[in-house]
């Protein structure tokens, strides 16, 4: 899972985890249940326009608000392979490695993006392709500790890998 491909779903800055799951959602931790909400009261289409192993894109400061696991289960959940923004709030970076989605912090995203275009992402190298306008950015690559979490599924499942084969746990 070191590279992924998919459709850009674009956003704008400062999109918090009342509008990626909002609080009336909030009494169900079932990912296929949050994902037929995910980001319902920015663009009520959305849960039904996204497949599996598409991409977000935003703006500065994806994730703020309140603290909340939800919200990134609920962009797994709707079958978002990565996210991609100028920045992050780092309650929801934290989050969103926990439960082994993949997050990349790439200044540069919103100026080489287009709604629709295609990217391939290199989580190893930080290394973005836009296919579809032939541009390349980089991106924060993840330490392999991180990358490890992601692959396993998030915080959770590796931990449990880890203290069933006795290995050192580098989270």
């Amino acid at each position: 899972m070191s590279t992924l491909r998919g459709k850009v779903h674009r956003l704008g800055a400062n999109v918090d985890t009342d509008v990626i799951i909002p609080a009336r959602y909030l009494n169900t931790t079932d990912p296929a249940e949050l994902a037929k909400h995910c980001l319902e009261d920015l663009d009520p289409t959305f849960p039904l326009r996204v497949r599996q192993g598409d991409i977000i894109v935003a703006d500065e400061n994806f994730g703020s608000g309140s603290s909340r696991e939800h919200a990134p289960v609920a962009i797994k959940g709707a079958g978002i392979a990565c996210v991609v923004a100028s920045t992050f709030a780092r309650i929801f970076y934290r989050n969103s490695i926990n439960v082994g989605l993949p997050i990349v912090e790439c200044r540069e995203i919103v100026e080489i993006t287009k709604e629709g275009d295609e990217l391939e992402i290199d989580l190893v190298s930080g290394k973005i392709i836009n296919l579809t306008q032939g541009v390349t950015a980089a991106a924060v690559p993840f330490p392999d500790f991180m990358r490890a979490i992601i692959e396993a599924g998030g915080l959770v499942p590796y931990l449990r890998d880890k203290l069933a084969t006795g290995a050192p746990v580098d989270a």
